[in-house]
């Protein structure tokens, strides 16, 4: 590893720590040239997922999409940050577990709505409206329908 001060090619790792779950692991350096310390980051190579669009078109599995789509559902909601990390997390490792170079984006949008519906039912029913494409009303009221009768159920 160069040090990014000097550029040598002579470092030692001072510590090493679990970062991520375990996915990531944080090394402390310190180079044996200038003696500055640094820290680097070590992760497996991700696999090259393709998402495979509606209209047929693949490309690149990007982690900062589903992010977007599910921080704009959770939108001034009371939810954790931390809370909508691990669900991102865990919808990256569902799609990694499957083993598939191709992933449909019918099935990640699904895995994002599962876990939403768990999560917050606003933030559920605001995915839910851009990703089934809502027109209007009615298709708001059979999505909460379900969730109403579901709740009334509980009482």
């Amino acid at each position: 590893m160069k040090c990014p001060f000097c550029q040598a090619d002579n470092d030692r790792v001072i510590d090493s720590r679990s970062h991520e779950e375990g996915y990531v692991i944080r090394r402390r350096r310190q180079c044996c040239e200038c003696e500055r310390r640094f820290t680097t980051y070590e992760r497996v190579a991700e696999m090259d997922v393709k998402v495979v669009k509606k209209d047929g078109t693949r490309e690149p599995y990007l982690p900062e999409k589903v992010r977007r789509g599910i921080e704009l559902a959770c939108w001034k909601r009371p939810i954790p940050t931390g809370r909508v990390e691990q669900i991102i997390g865990d919808i990256q490792q569902e799609i990694y577990l499957l083993g598939e170079t191709e992933v449909d984006s019918r099935s990640i949008g699904e895995l994002i709505m599962e876990k939403l519906s768990v999560l917050d039912q606003v933030a559920y029913i605001r995915f839910a409206s851009v990703y089934r494409e809502f027109k209007d009303l009615h298709d708001f009221v059979d999505e909460v329908g379900p969730m109403l009768n579901k709740s009334r159920g509980k009482l």
